[in-house]
């Protein structure tokens, strides 16, 4: 076995080991740790080219896993400007109205309001005038 003769070779190789021990454990090892096998083989003399051949082909059928690209890092909550502005007009006149108070801070922590907090405000600006 190639993993054996790499032991052999490198006795004191903590890589080796530690792929050896993986393998006792689990049975099989990733794309990477294989290339990375490959790689310390092809370094041995006296190693069957058979051997090296073999597991070139195993690294060429495993799948290549790549990591998809971020997504765009566009907001996830876009604030209704309209219910900031009828906030800022209500507590320009009435700075302690509490339930105005309550939804800034729900405004300010960018949760949703609902279409009965916006009419709620829409009504308290409409008592302004």
């Amino acid at each position: 076995m190639l993993l054996e003769d790499c032991i052999m070779a490198f006795p004191v190789s903590s890589f080796v080991i530690s792929i050896y021990q993986q393998y006792q454990r689990r049975g099989w090892l990733s794309k990477k740790q294989l290339q990375g096998l490959y790689d310390k083989a092809s370094k041995i003399n006296g190693v069957l080219p058979g051997r090296l051949a073999a597991l070139e082909s195993i690294i060429k059928k495993m799948p290549t896993r790549e990591r998809s690209e971020l997504p765009e890092n566009a907001p996830m909550f876009i604030k209704d400007e309209e219910a900031g502005k009828l906030i800022d007009e209500i507590l320009r006149k009435y700075p302690q109205h509490k339930r105005v108070l309550f939804l800034k801070v729900k405004y300010d922590n960018n949760e949703v309001l609902s279409p009965s907090d916006v009419s709620e405000l829409k009504k308290f600006s409409q008592h302004l005038k």
